[in-house]
C-alpha cells in the first residue's frame, strides 16, 4: 500500500467492545467467591484444618490473602460491567490453589493427606466450572471471539513526532521495550520476520508486511497470509497539546498463541495483552526520554505490571534467632 493511503488493518479499540454480562454460573461463582471469602477470612484455622493442612500462623496469613483475593473477584463478577476479567482471575487463582495443595500434599505425612485430596478435587471441579463460564462470556461477547485479541494503549513521549516515528520505524528496535519479543528482523521491501515468547515458554514466528508508512504520523503492519501467527498493528504518532512531545497510539490485533488456554497462562503470568502494551509502551517512554529502560535490583528488566501485581507490603523481620 503506497503511503498516504488510509490503513485498512483491522484492528479494534477497547470502545467496540461490546457490553459484557455475566451468565448464571459466573453470577453462581461470583456468590460463591463471597461466602468462600467470608469463611476463609472470619475463620482461616478452621478452614486450614478442614483442608487437612496445618492451622499455623503462616498458612492462616495465606487463607487470608485467598480470602481476599476471592473477596475481589467475587465482587467483580457480580459488580462490574465486564465480568470476562474477573472469571479469568478466577481461573488463575484455581491454578495457584492447586499448586499450594499439591506442594502441601507433598509435605504432609499420613494424616490429613485424605483431607487435602478431596480438597484438590474440589478445586479442580471448581476450576473446570470456572473455565466453561469463562469460555462461555468469551463467546457471548465477542472479546476474543476466534482466540483473536484487540488491544489498545496510548503513552504521550517528551520528543518531537518525527524523533519517536523513527524511533518505532527502526522495528529491530522493538525487542528493547516489548518484553515479549525475542527479535525482529527486516528482510527489505517492508517486510519483516518476528520472533516473540508464547504461554508455557514457546516461541513463536511470522512474517510481517508494512502495510501503510507515513512519517512522523502513521505505521501499520500485518503479518502475510498463511502465517502460523495473524498480527496486525497500527502505531499514530500525534503533536500533544501544549508542545508537550508526541502522543503515541497503539493498536493492535492478533492470535494469542494456545487460545483459551493461551489467554489464561498469560493472564496468570500478568501479561494480559492490553497490560503488556501498557507496559511496553512505559518502556517505550524511558527508552526516548531517558535513553534506557529505567531498572532496580527488584525489576532488572524494567517496569512489568506482573511484578507489581506480586507486590506486598513489606513486614518486619521476625525476632527469632535475633542478636541485640
Amino acid at each position: 500500500m503506497a503511503p498516504g493511503t488510509e490503513t485498512e488493518t483491522p484492528v479494534m479499540t477497547d470502545s467496540n467492545h461490546p457490553t459484557e454480562r455475566a451468565t448464571p454460573l459466573a453470577r453462581a461463582l461470583g456468590v460463591a467467591s463471597l461466602g468462600l471469602a467470608g469463611a476463609q477470612l472470619a475463620a482461616p484455622g478452621t478452614v486450614a484444618r478442614a483442608i487437612g493442612v496445618d492451622d499455623g500462623e503462616g498458612n492462616r496469613r495465606l487463607l487470608r490473602a485467598v480470602g481476599v483475593r476471592e473477596l475481589t473477584s467475587g465482587l467483580g463478577l457480580l459488580a462490574r460491567p465486564r465480568p470476562a476479567g474477573w472469571m479469568w482471575s478466577r481461573v488463575a487463582g484455581d491454578v495457584m490453589d492447586l499448586a499450594m495443595l499439591t506442594s502441601a500434599l507433598r509435605n504432609r505425612a499420613n494424616g490429613g493427606r485424605t483431607r487435602i485430596v478431596a480438597a484438590i478435587a474440589g478445586v479442580t471441579a471448581i476450576g473446570v466450572a470456572d473455565a466453561f463460564a469463562t469460555r462461555s462470556l468469551a463467546r457471548a461477547t465477542g472479546i476474543a471471539r476466534g482466540s483473536t485479541i484487540h488491544a489498545s494503549a496510548s503513552i504521550t513521549v517528551r520528543r518531537p513526532p518525527d524523533q519517536v516515528y523513527e524511533a518505532w520505524r527502526d522495528l529491530s528496535r522493538l525487542p528493547s521495550f516489548m518484553q515479549h519479543l525475542v527479535s525482529v528482523e527486516e528482510l527489505g521491501d517492508g517486510r519483516s520476520r518476528w520472533r516473540a515468547t508464547a504461554p508455557g515458554g514457546r516461541t513463536v514466528e511470522w512474517e510481517a508486511d508494512v502495510i501503510d508508512d507515513r512519517p512522523g504520523e502513521l505505521l501499520a503492519w500485518r503479518s502475510v497470509e498463511g502465517s502460523d501467527v495473524r498480527h496486525a498493528g497500527v502505531v499514530r504518532f500525534r503533536p500533544a497539546p501544549g508542545d508537550r512531545g508526541t502522543e503515541v497510539h497503539v493498536e493492535m490485533r492478533y492470535d494469542l498463541p494456545g487460545g483459551s488456554l493461551g489467554a489464561a497462562l498469560a493472564t496468570i503470568a500478568g501479561e494480559e495483552p492490553r497490560q503488556q502494551i501498557r507496559d511496553d509502551l512505559r518502556r517505550f517512554k524511558q527508552v526516548l526520554e531517558a535513553g534506557t529502560v529505567v531498572r532496580s535490583d527488584g525489576s532488572p528488566e524494567g517496569t512489568r505490571t506482573s511484578r507489581l501485581l506480586r507486590q506486598r507490603p513489606a513486614e518486619p523481620l521476625t525476632t527469632e534467632g535475633a542478636t541485640t
